[in-house]
């Protein structure tokens, strides 16, 4: 078997993030793989910078991530109802990369926020993300509200319903990166 690249990108960038806690979970549902965790700690879009440096070193090095992997999980807060500033401004830098290095990639989308679990944050991720022509998996959203209950001291899911909720969406994502025969 083959061993899978997959990408990992948390919305968030607090350290005791819940999204990171669950996009640890669902590389671990994934299953084998060569798994990483990207960084959103990048400047802000400005397109005098593109101008005069072109991509900067953490976005050059986010876009070689995604180029490198075989599948993404986005796990995004929801913020105001929207996603966070932080991956707005990465998709904004990502859209400036030539080739469009989300083009085809398989992508599963997941959150944990508040009482909403952050369905609203994935709806306008998904309308974001419609113009890379990414394959994002449609299908139900895989949200986890009640941050405070929602894992163990491990940072494992509790629900055992999120729990089988999240091993389907990770083995359609699998099926999604493994190359056909």
């Amino acid at each position: 078997m083959t061993k899978i690249n997959l990408l990992g990108i948390s919305g968030s960038l607090r350290k005791a993030s819940h999204n990171t806690k669950l996009l640890h979970e669902a590389i671990r549902r994934f299953g084998p793989a060569d798994a990483t965790i990207a960084s959103l700690d990048l400047p802000l879009y400005n397109g005098d910078l593109e101008d005069e440096v072109g991509l900067p070193p953490a976005v050059a090095q986010l876009v070689e991530q995604i180029r490198a992997s075989d599948a993404l999980i986005l796990a995004t807060p929801e913020y105001n109802k929207m996603i966070p500033g932080v991956l707005k401004n990465a998709l904004d830098w990502i859209s400036r990369a030539k080739p469009q290095p989300l083009v085809g990639k398989p992508l599963a989308i997941i959150s944990t926020a508040g009482r909403s679990g952050g369905e609203v944050a994935q709806f306008t991720l998904r309308h974001a993300l419609a113009t890379f022509n990414a394959n994002v998996l449609q299908g139900s959203a895989m949200v986890v509200p009640g941050l405070d209950a929602a894992f163990d001291s491990q940072g494992r899911l509790v629900s055992e319903a999120q729990q089988r909720s999240l091993d389907r969406l990770m083995a359609r994502l699998r099926e999604a990166a493994t190359p056909q025969p």
